[in-house]
């Protein structure tokens, strides 16, 4: 019975503890349930905020309780399950527990999503009340009464608009969501849903109202700024005009033509001005007005008359350039006028001028002729210049009316010459007078020109016969036509030569009367002589050369006659060495050139080789060094035939060596040489020499044998002497 009782002490003991345990929790839940069924879920955004934390902090303090229900649940289960006491009660107050466990979840959950409701409210309201001070804010901007009173002021405020309407457009958009989320939050049936629409339908109102409010603003503001900004234009156009006027009260019209032209260049410069400014300037403004008066602009009247104000200004401007224009041209015209005196007279005055200065430079030049022609040519030149001094008087006639003009317009000197009329005038008295001084001149130089003319004349009979006597004289000396030369002896050749030299001397006198009328000439300043080409110097020097060609003739013909004498040299070789001579001696100055020295050797028989022009010729220099030591260019007749004295005595020793040399020609060694075998083996010079000297072959019986020559007569007749 004790174990009995003990057991159901324990028994009752468990389940009054478990009743206990069970009124503590239903005590919590009580208490927690108190908390959930609060109606108060915020009164703004920051009380809700604080509200849904607290919630937060229930909401896990009930999840970490759920252990200890779960443990009460399970401690009824088990009791009720061994126990017999009190079962109906337990299962009773577990059913109740349960229940009330239950509700306090639900409740919990219904308050949370409460709050989560209020939250978006709150988060709703404020950003309604945010757009809304915006909107106040701005509304007292746009209903301000300060539309600018200057330009620089209305720009500033178009650009706070026009900034306005930029963040005014962002504006919308986010009340635009603001209202876009508050229809969702109706969608949602949260349970301030009447709230919520009321206060979208005052936001949309209040952006309706400054939306109008901004555009009236926007209106008077550009309003105002037309306004501004015509009176700003117009203010532009007035002061430009206003120059423009000022530019024009000037009484300058200049002094003169390049002055005046000046003007006009700036009038047309001005002109161009008013024009442009007239498409750009008058052209906007009027425009302006026009699009002002279109719009029916509050100023519509005062705009008006602003530009019927300018434009009065405007045409008075143009009346006014176009008179002083006009004034500019008829000074012009003046000017030009006279401006053209001034040049034609310039123009005539230094062609005149220019004329008078050649004119006196022709004559004033000294009279100095050497001929009759060129006094003749001065006088008829002079005759022209008369002839044409009606033209010089037309001009100056000219002259003298053109300066007539010019001081009837009283103007200042002519700024394009420094003659002036004075001057010239002087100019042709003194023309007039030259001219006089001129004519005398001419007539005594024509005077001495005659006398000049005789003295030349004389000169020339003289000077013409002294050279043709001198002429002949040489053509004797040289050229032997009156000298017995082929026939004659050389003693009679010898005092033919001789008178002939005395004639000569003789001759001297003669002379002596051209170098006098020479002297004569120089002394009349004749430089030349229309009727001879022979001067003093040139007569004298031709009788010098002719008096030393007597000598050397006179010479030469000695040293033959010594040479003939004393070398055995025959009459007829020296006979031939000069007819030779004579016969190259082309220009008969008793000279022989290098070339002509050569052509005469070789036709007398020596064999100089011949060699191309430039090449040196060893053979013919060692004769020049004898016969032209000095290398003048020049062999004389006493060298030449002193050589060829000289060559004919040394080089043949024997009338056998020569006939040795020509048997050689001759084939097998006969007496006689023929033609062919003299042509074969001599120059062409030697062979026409021997043809024409030798005498033709007779054989023992009295034959002559044809183109046959005796060499042996020849050679044997040749050393005679």
């Amino acid at each position: 019975m004790a174990a009995s009782r003990r057991a159901k002490l324990n028994e009752s003991h468990r389940l009054h503890q478990f009743f206990r345990d069970m009124d503590d929790e239903e005590s919590w839940i009580k208490e927690k349930k108190l908390l959930v069924s609060s109606e108060d879920y915020g009164r703004d955004l920051t009380g809700v905020q604080n509200l849904r934390k607290k919630h937060k902090r229930l909401e896990a303090e009930l999840a970490a309780h759920e252990p200890a229900i779960q443990g009460v649940l399970d401690t009824g289960k088990k009791l009720s399950d061994d126990n017999t006491i009190g079962q109906e009660e337990i299962q009773q107050r577990l059913a109740q527990f349960v229940e009330h466990w239950k509700e306090l979840k639900q409740l919990a959950t219904a308050r949370g999503q409460r709050l989560e409701e209020s939250l978006e409210y709150q988060q709703f309201v404020a950003n309604v009340e945010e757009e809304e001070a915006w909107i106040n804010e701005k509304m007292t901007l746009v209903a301000s009464e300060d539309y600018g009173d200057t330009l620089a002021a209305i720009q500033g405020l178009l650009k706070k608009h026009e900034a306005f309407e930029t963040d005014f457009t962002v504006h919308k958009d986010r009340v635009s969501d603001v209202c876009t989320n508050g229809q969702d939050l109706v969608k949602k049936n949260n349970h301030h849903e009447e709230n919520i629409s009321s206060k979208m339908k005052g936001l949309n109102g209040k952006v309706s109202d400054l939306e109008k409010a901004a555009a009236q603003r926007k209106a008077k503001l550009d309003e105002n700024s037309a306004f501004l900004q015509f009176n700003w234009k117009a203010d532009v156009v007035e002061s430009w005009i206003g120059e423009k006027e000022n530019s024009l009260k000037t009484d300058d019209y200049g002094r003169d033509l390049s002055s005046v032209q000046t003007l006009l260049t700036k009038q047309e410069t001005f002109d161009a001005g008013l024009q442009a400014f007239q498409q750009e300037g008058i052209a906007n403004i009027t425009a302006l007005k026009d699009q002002l008066l279109a719009a029916k602009h509050i100023q519509s009247k005062a705009i008006e008359a602003r530009h019927a104000s300018l434009m009065k200004r405007w045409s008075q401007l143009l009346a006014n350039s176009a008179t002083r224009k006009k004034k500019l041209l008829e000074a012009q015209s003046h000017f030009r006028k006279v401006e053209d005196l001034f040049l034609t007279f310039a123009k005539k005055a230094s062609a005149f001028n220019s004329w008078f200065e050649n004119a006196e430079e022709d004559l004033t030049d000294p009279v100095r002729c050497n001929s009759l022609e060129e006094i003749k040519a001065l006088r008829e030149a002079h005759d022209a210049f008369r002839s044409s001094l009606s033209s010089a008087q037309a001009d100056f006639n000219q002259l003298a009316e053109l300066d007539r003009q010019i001081k009837s317009f009283r103007v200042a000197s002519n700024p394009y010459t420094w003659f002036t009329m004075e001057a010239l005038e002087e100019t042709w008295r003194n023309l007039q007078k030259i001219i006089k001084e001129r004519e005398l001149e001419l007539q005594k130089e024509q005077r001495r020109q005659e006398e000049n003319d005789k003295l030349r004349q004389e000169f020339a009979q003289h000077a013409n016969a002294f050279h043709q006597w001198i002429q002949e004289t040489r053509t004797y000396l040289l050229d032997g036509s009156c000298m017995v030369e082929e026939s004659g002896t050389l003693e009679s050749q010898l005092e033919a030569t001789k008178r002939k030299h005395q004639e000569i001397r003789a001759m001297r006198s003669q002379l002596k009367k051209i170098e006098d009328l020479g002297a004569a000439m120089e002394e009349a300043l004749i430089l030349d002589n229309k009727y001879t080409e022979h001067s003093t110097v040139g007569l004298a020097q031709q009788w010098d050369q002719l008096d030393q060609l007597g000598m050397r003739m006179q010479h030469n013909l000695e040293q033959q006659i010594q040479a003939r004498n004393t070398t055995g040299v025959t009459e007829e070789a020296l006979k031939e060495f000069s007819m030779m001579f004579k016969h190259f001696d082309k220009d008969k100055s008793g000279r022989l050139n290098h070339q002509e020295f050569k052509s005469c050797l070789r036709s007398l028989g020596y064999d100089l080789p011949m060699v191309e022009e430039g090449e040196p010729d060893p053979e013919f220099e060692a004769i020049l060094d004898t016969v032209d030591p000095n290398r003048d260019g020049h062999v004389s007749l006493q060298e030449y035939m002193a050589f060829m004295i000289s060559r004919e005595t040394e080089n043949v020793k024997s009338s056998e060596e020569i006939e040795s040399a020509f048997r050689a020609l001759s084939s097998e060694g006969k007496p006689y040489v023929t033609k062919e075998e003299l042509y074969q083996n001599l120059t062409r010079e030697q062979a026409d020499y021997c043809v024409s000297h030798m005498k033709p072959y007779v054989d023992g019986k009295g034959r002559e044998l044809p183109t046959a020559f005796d060499y042996v007569e020849f050679t044997r007749s040749l050393f005679v002497n």
